[in-house]
């Protein structure tokens, strides 16, 4: 029981964190924009991403699916935290390093999703 609801804290807290960048992603916000066109992708990369996101999110809520959704949600993850070490910094536009952070944390939780669901995880590389 008490693993169970770990699992759905964590699912929750990843999607959520997902989905609530979906808004600033589609809609063009000032701030997306910056960070995909100091990439070097805009708007394909912003637009690309939020799809990738938001399927992520669906297939973590999804109880069969959620290995697949973290598995996805960490490589998208792992992306966003070089990105910031490598070409934006942790600070963005005086965020305060707020994105890095939601990052890391959506990283965690995925990660700690697919330790809870590592025999899926077996079951596919036998």
């Amino acid at each position: 029981m008490k693993k169970e609801i770990i699992v759905w804290i964590l699912r929750i807290v990843a999607s959520v964190i997902l989905l609530q960048t979906l808004y600033f992603k589609f809609s063009g916000a000032e701030e997306s924009i910056y960070i995909f066109s100091t990439l070097g992708i805009e708007p394909y990369g912003r637009i690309g991403s939020g799809i990738a996101e938001l399927i992520a999110a669906i297939l973590i809520l999804i109880p069969r699916t959620t290995w697949i959704g973290a598995l996805g949600g960490s490589g998208i993850m792992i992306g966003a935290i070089l990105s910031h070490l490598f070409v934006l910094g942790i600070v963005v536009k005086n965020d305060g390093g707020t994105l890095f952070t939601l990052a890391v944390v959506t990283l965690l939780c995925c990660l700690g999703l697919l330790y809870f669901n590592k025999n899926k995880l077996s079951n596919l590389l036998n």
